[in-house]
């Protein structure tokens, strides 16, 4: 029952971060917590180890938990692994995957394109349905991969990056994002693998293009 508790309270947590109602730096306080999640202290302390190790949390000696920072040292530490690494899974993604797994990220694009961005009284952050699409997108395009060790990173490296992801809608109207994702589809589904991965490679970087000057000004 208490795992039960603890999983109910991670996932409502990372939900409330990664939908900008927890932002960058806020402390997050145990009596809070508590209160406001209907838990225990000590359930409320596993969802916010586990967040640590999601990255999405950070946890200091005196100081307690605060949601983790937008900082341009991390974003572009991040980013310059992403672009190598996701790069490389999905070039291999198009030359390995099969019709099944080309069929799925068809369906998983569907899905992305019919789901609402943005709340209808909230055009900061995308909808939590949203952000589980977009994730389940960009996780259908890899799962082509047959290097099991490289698909394995590609994907920690995106959860890590997914604080990141959802903050920089904030800057949507500068960015097609939708004309992004329907380039990398019909790079995949003609199995351009070259074209693929110089897209992905664009895309990543153009999320932290959006987010290095707001994390540069956080730093000074």
């Amino acid at each position: 029952m208490s795992q039960t508790r603890a999983d109910a309270v991670y996932q409502r947590l990372r939900s409330d971060i990664l939908g900008g109602r927890l932002v960058p730096g806020q402390r997050l306080k145990f009596p809070e917590l508590s209160e406001h999640y209907q838990t225990s202290v000590g359930a409320a302390r596993e969802a916010l180890t586990r967040l640590v190790a999601d990255g999405f949390v950070r946890g200091q000696a005196h100081q307690g938990f605060s949601v983790t920072p937008l900082s341009y040292q991390a974003l572009a530490e991040l980013t310059q692994a992403r672009v190598e690494i996701e790069s490389l899974v999905l070039r291999l993604s198009v030359l390995d995957g099969d019709m099944v797994w080309e069929a799925q990220a068809v369906a998983a694009h569907h899905m992305l394109e019919r789901i609402p961005f943005c709340p209808v009284d909230d055009d900061s952050h995308p909808t939590d349905e949203w952000a589980a699409a977009h994730a389940a997108f960009h996780h259908a395009l890899l799962a082509g991969c047959q290097n099991q060790r490289l698909l394995t990173l590609a994907k920690s490296l995106r959860a890590e990056a997914e604080l990141y992801v959802r903050w920089s809608v904030q800057c949507g109207p500068t960015r097609d994002v939708v004309g992004e994702h329907r380039a990398l589809l019909a790079a995949v589904v003609t199995r351009d693998a070259d074209l693929a991965a110089e897209l992905i490679r664009d895309h990543i970087a153009h999320t932290a293009q959006l987010l290095i000057r707001d994390a540069q000004r956080s730093d000074r």
